[in-house]
């Protein structure tokens, strides 16, 4: 009988590191990887920063991969068995995904596959910034095997233990592992063997986000970008992309508030914006962006 192939699935809210773990694994861990990634808007940012690497990706963009695009994952899971025959696929879902839904399809629809594990990335300076839990993210808590506390290089130490108390509150069984740029042995993510089996979720999600996006040719101004980044507005939650500098591109990471730069090759500026109600900020924020072009 054939084995089956296991699927990791990699969750957490928006920002929380879901890609720069998805980097860190395969940096560092030699399998024959596939990834199916899942994007929430127009642009696939995140597909791009890990092109390039041996692996084969399917991806999933302009919606939700727990509920919208069930069939289209389904389908793209078997198209990467049938061409690469991988020994592990990694699902890296948008932010806003609700795992329980995705757990069941692969319970249901791909009896080739098992779920090996659910691995939850948790923002600790958001936790710490924003500690109301949202209904996504108290579902990917709940859900996950593992949860990295990410990011704990951003907070005090002394806050560190009642994050893992709140975690703890909400799952009584996931590991629960500190991380900085979601640095953790590859090995600790793989071989769970989970065998909790779902029911057939009940709701229907609606997701209360919104995202636009931006594309120029031209290089820009970094002082200037960056009085634009600290500048965005409260309900810009998260934006991400390519900005291209005189001196170079780098990749833009931004968090609520947070942002960094990293040197990454792009052939222009790519950024999407996601928010809560942003549309009608969206000439207001582009106008300012557009003011940074040399």
């Amino acid at each position: 009988m054939q084995p089956r192939t296991p699927i990791t699935l990699i969750t957490g809210p928006l920002g929380s590191g879901k890609t720069t773990l998805l980097r860190h694994i395969l940096a560092t861990r030699p399998a024959k990887i596939a990834i199916v990634m899942n994007e929430f808007g127009e642009m696939a940012i995140d597909t791009k920063v890990i092109e390039g690497k041996n692996v084969r990706i399917a991806e999933l963009g302009g919606g939700c991969v727990c509920c919208s695009l069930l069939g289209e994952f389904e389908a793209a899971v078997n198209e990467i068995i049938q061409r690469a025959e991988p020994e592990i696929i990694i699902v890296e879902t948008t932010g806003l995904a609700e795992p329980e839904a995705l757990v069941f399809n692969i319970q249901e629809a791909l009896p080739q596959c098992r779920l090996d594990g659910i691995v939850s990335v948790i923002d600790a300076d958001m936790l710490v910034r924003f500690p109301e839990l949202g209904h996504t993210t108290r579902l990917q808590i709940e859900g996950a095997d593992i949860l990295l506390l990410n990011k704990i290089d951003l907070i005090k130490s002394e806050q560190i233990e009642p994050l893992e108390t709140k975690l703890r509150g909400l799952n009584r069984t996931a590991t629960i592992v500190r991380t900085e740029r979601c640095r953790i042995d590859p090995e600790l993510l793989f071989g769970i063997g989970r065998e909790k089996r779902v029911a057939r979720p009940k709701h229907k999600h609606q997701p209360e986000f919104e995202s636009f996006t931006f594309t120029s040719d031209k290089n820009f101004a970094r002082d200037c970008f960056k009085r634009f980044a600290d500048g965005l507005p409260a309900n810009v939650h998260r934006a991400k992309g390519f900005v291209r500098f005189q001196d170079g591109a780098h990749l833009f990471n931004f968090v609520a508030g947070r942002w960094d730069l990293e040197p990454f090759e792009s052939a222009e500026t790519q950024l999407v914006f996601i928010g809560k109600e942003i549309a009608a900020k969206k000439s207001a924020i582009l106008d300012s962006l557009k003011k940074c072009e040399v």
